[in-house]
């Protein structure tokens, strides 16, 4: 699977209605959708073609609800590519789907086998609905994203109990990578974005990296690098979060593949529906 830009070559990118857009190989690029700013960076491990890290995003017929597809999987080489050509399938047959957690059950049948071969993967999908204003995650096994409000200095990470989270009735696990369990019945939550609120998702290379003393950063060591980054550019916010990682890494490379996706709500897109209409929307995005 390719990506068409390696890092250092910025080259904007524009979602179109119901395409599919992404891979496992390098790319560093603005990416521009419905109702979101957003920059994808992504550099396999050593330099190499392709990595375990493979990242989709997608745009519905309508225009309105744009999803971010983000996997880390074990190990590199076929596995992997296999396992791209799965995500992008499942991504697009799912393309105008409003409850993404069916999406994440035929990705776990889709990966019991390759469980059975020893490789696993951890996922998160995230659909922002720009007619509710309204970011639903679905996370199997994979770092938790991070927030910061608009007008606030501090991230935190996002789950079902953060403040205003609206969560599924399934009471399914959020917790278990891809292909553990057979017909694991995946959760899902929404967290209410508005105008300038920032959102990062990431794999786990970025909080496992080990400073001088051999301390990894960490959850908490991310919220801290971030809070030091300077307010939202999408051309800098991601340069100047791994610059100030290679200081903690005292210049050390990262030792596993590495994915950021950042987003910002730019307060554009289709018109707002009333309360009524939102609490319809979004009681439809999470399966109630």
């Amino acid at each position: 699977m390719s990506a068409p830009a390696a890092p250092g070559e910025p080259g904007p990118i524009t979602l179109h209605c119901a395409e599919v857009w992404g891979g496992n190989a390098a790319v560093n690029t603005a990416v521009s959708t419905t109702g979101l700013d957003v920059w994808v960076y992504s550099e396999p491990y050593a330099g190499a073609a392709g990595g375990g890290d493979v990242y989709y995003l997608t745009l519905c017929m309508q225009g309105c609800l744009a999803r971010f597809a983000l996997a880390d999987v074990s190990g590199h080489g076929e596995g992997v590519d296999a396992l791209a050509r799965t995500l992008r399938r499942q991504v697009r047959r799912n393309v105008n789907r409003a409850d993404q957690a069916g999406i994440a059950r035929a990705l776990n049948r889709s990966f019991g086998e390759l469980a059975r071969m020893g490789q696993y993967a951890t996922a998160l999908l995230a659909t922002y609905d720009a007619g509710s204003d309204h970011l639903i995650v679905c996370n199997a096994g994979h770092p938790r994203p991070m927030l910061r409000r608009a007008g606030q200095a501090g991230w935190a990470p996002i789950d079902a109990g953060s403040p205003a989270a609206v969560t599924d009735a399934t009471g399914g696990a959020s917790g278990l990578p891809l292909g553990v369990i057979d017909d694991t019945d995946y959760a899902q939550f929404a967290i209410p974005l508005a105008p300038g609120d920032e959102v990062m998702m990431y794999t786990d290379a970025l909080i496992e990296g080990r400073g001088a003393d051999g301390r990894q950063l960490g959850e908490d060591g991310l919220a801290d690098l971030l809070d030091g980054v300077a307010v939202w550019a999408t051309d800098r916010l991601i340069p100047q979060t791994l610059q100030r990682l290679r200081q903690f890494r005292a210049g050390g490379d990262p030792e596993d593949d590495l994915t950021v996706i950042a987003m910002r709500h730019n307060a554009a897109g289709p018109l707002r529906l009333n309360l009524l209409e939102r609490a319809r929307t979004l009681s439809r995005l999470l399966g109630l």
